[in-house]
């Protein structure tokens, strides 16, 4: 059952603000996890949320004015509406003021304590109000003294914590030590990546102590069972929401329950790892219930290099953002820009120029130019072709290498690896159409030529189902331009490795998919700059005309690029140029670039420079770059594909 379903899971968000860009990074990428099981013929459930009890809450309520259901009441619209606007397809929104899911809280409680695993006592410690946590004491440094009003920082957020006194609840997490130690040594794939997994083992071999589950001092939550004078301390509170919205506790749910638990994967941030993988575990052994199979646990985002805060005023707001560039393209810089597995950095540049490369450039003018010349050829039809020139067959060779590869890399969760796999095939795809010169085939070979256009649809029709659980709405667009209708009933990713490109395509010409970003006002400032230093050293600047002719400037296409490992600085490229064959070059630029970053771009090189040598190896050529107002390099590339080695002019 288990191969046929997937079950994906954000962290749910707490109401006392509007969603930022780390939600919206949670979501897509629970979207994304859900689409791509789509594509392979799965059911999927994606749940996402809101946490909305607690003390923060009931504070933020107090400072607002307002009673806490009506303050929280009032950001559930907002939330919907940007996901929406981010096409987020969750299955369920919870929200942990839901009736069902206070039952389901209250029916786990009563479960867990006829286990014996909960007893009642007296809690004395430190409480982080930000984070809705206690500190253990291996948290801070208990060699020093603390007064009430100045606790210590919070391990997580580093904020201050105050001192609490209270009766309460607790559980018995002390006695489930050695049984997650064994489950984490039975499933070491448990959490991802792997430098969270040893920092969660770790914490639980340095010793578990009870943890308190009720608070009588906070009343905003759910009424401990039989104790009204309790609260559910928020984190239980919290973690039932993966239950509570497929049916525990729900007698006529069980079926529903039973299909879709365990989850295949919850996604969280790294600042609420112990909770998920040491808290909750717990509670479903406790409560004899399976775990979830796996925790995808992603970095923090910041902004042009800073940590995001209201003070630097660098706050990124997800719905500014959609009106300014739509949600496609958000959603794939997100995922292109930003490994899972690491912190990543968000800036409107690099996005900028995302947008305009990687989609109105590589995709978008691929597609257009297709289709165009199609249009004007008036060919609508592609047939079925029985038979391949050698070109089109390494095309379709290099098509069936790219999905078994971003395949895996789907898998493992490394959508950036993915995404520019995908882009390195974009780019073969630009190489063979120009090799090909589709439009002087229209002209005295039609045959040809309609299978050059036939090689190209059957490339993007693969290339748009891989893009759709990123880029959904444009790439149905593309697929329906193609004559095929959008259908996730069947298996499409083993449907696209066995496709022999025996399809016929029916075409029908579509506006532009994705428009340049074009910044009059930093044009305008540049062309001043330029202006205004060219007049300074207009004659020390100048050369000979006969000087300027002996520089070759071609057109190469990087077909791969690693790192040397001695060198922080550079990076070494194979570079096609076509008839003139291919070169390594050397580029100090790994300060500004991944070598996925550049696999499959088309750049300007220096090609008749004398070759040298640097670490033992030797340079044949100069990548040309230009400096952006903020000290980046950035790479020259063509608005559009040419063949490599051509020869500016």
């Amino acid at each position: 059952m288990s191969n046929k379903k997937f079950y994906v899971t954000t962290p749910i968000y707490y109401v006392t603000a509007r969603p930022h860009l780390g939600s919206l990074y949670s979501t897509v990428l629970a979207d994304v996890c859900a689409r791509w099981n789509k594509l392979q013929g799965k059911k999927t459930f994606f749940l996402t949320g809101t946490d909305e009890h607690g003390q923060k809450v009931a504070q933020a309520a107090k400072e607002a004015g307002k009673e806490p259901k009506v303050f929280v009441d009032s950001f559930i619209d907002v939330y919907k509406k940007i996901w929406r606007d981010y096409e987020l397809s969750y299955n369920d929104f919870i929200r942990t003021t839901d009736s069902r899911h206070e039952d389901a809280v209250q029916a786990w409680i009563k479960k867990v304590q006829k286990t014996g695993d909960i007893y009642k006592a007296y809690y004395e410690g430190w409480y982080c109000i930000h984070c809705e946590a206690y500190l253990t004491e291996t948290d801070y440094d208990r060699s020093l003294t603390y007064k009430p009003d100045q606790g210590p920082a919070c391990p997580l957020c580093k904020r201050p914590t105050s001192f609490t006194s209270e009766e309460a609840y607790f559980f018995k997490l002390s006695a489930y030590q050695d049984k997650l130690l064994k489950f984490y040594k039975e499933n070491p794939d448990f959490i991802t990546p792997r430098e969270r997994f040893q920092e969660v083992i770790s914490f639980v071999k340095a010793g578990l102590k009870d943890l308190s589950i009720s608070r009588t001092t906070v009343k905003w939550g759910i009424p401990f069972p039989n104790d009204p004078s309790h609260t559910c301390y928020v984190w239980v509170d919290a973690l039932i929401n993966y239950i509570s919205a497929i049916g525990y506790g729900q007698s006529n749910k069980k079926k529903e329950f039973d299909f879709w638990w365990p989850a295949d994967l919850h996604i969280l941030g790294k600042d609420i790892v112990r909770f998920h993988a040491v808290y909750w575990p717990a509670f479903l052994m406790s409560a004899n219930l399976k775990l979830p199979k796996q925790l995808l646990v992603h970095g923090w985002i910041t902004i042009c290099g800073k940590k995001m805060s209201k003070s630097l005023a660098n706050i990124v707001d997800p719905e500014i953002l959609y009106e300014k560039y739509g949600a496609e393209p958000i959603r794939y810089y997100l995922l292109r820009q930003i490994p899972v597995t690491q912190d990543g950095d968000f800036c409107l540049e690099d996005l900028e120029q995302r947008i305009t490369s990687d989609l109105a450039n590589d995709l978008g003018n691929l597609v257009n130019r297709m289709l165009m010349l199609a249009q004007k050829n008036n060919v609508s039809t592609i047939a079925v072709q029985t038979n391949w020139s050698e070109a089109a067959l390494k095309l379709r060779e290099e098509a069936w290498n790219m999905i078994d590869d971003v395949e895996k890399y789907m898998e493992d969760y490394l959508f950036h690896m993915a995404l520019a796999r995908i882009w390195k095939f974009i780019a073969h795809v630009n190489a063979y159409f120009h090799a090909q010169e589709p439009w002087k085939l229209a002209k005295k070979d039609l045959g040809q030529f309609i299978e050059v256009l036939s090689a190209t649809c059957h490339s993007l029709h693969t290339i748009a189902f891989l893009l759709w659980p990123t880029m959904p709405s444009k790439m149905e667009e593309l697929i329906s331009a193609l004559g095929f209708s959008f259908d996730v009933e069947h298996n499409i990713i083993t449907n696209l490795k066995l496709n022999r490109w025996t399809e016929e395509f029916k075409l029908t010409f579509i506006p532009a998919l994705f428009e340049k970003v074009i910044l009059e006002s930093k044009e305008k400032q540049g062309s001043r700059e330029c202006t205004q230093q060219g007049s300074a050293k207009e004659q020390e600047s100048t050369i000979p005309i006969d000087v300027a002719a002996q520089i070759e400037l071609r057109v190469g296409t990087i077909e791969n690029c690693e790192e040397i490992p001695k060198s922080d600085k550079l990076l070494k490229l194979t570079v096609n140029f076509g008839p003139k064959g291919v070169r390594t070059v050397l580029a100090g630029v790994k300060k500004w670039y991944q070598p996925d970053d550049l696999i499959g771009k088309q750049a300007v090189f220096i090609y008749n420079l004398k070759p040298r040598k640097m670490l033992g190896m030797e340079s044949h050529g100069m990548m040309l770059f230009a400096e952006s107002e903020k000290g980046r390099l950035e790479y020259i590339t063509p608005t559009t594909s040419v063949p490599d080695g051509t020869k500016l002019r």
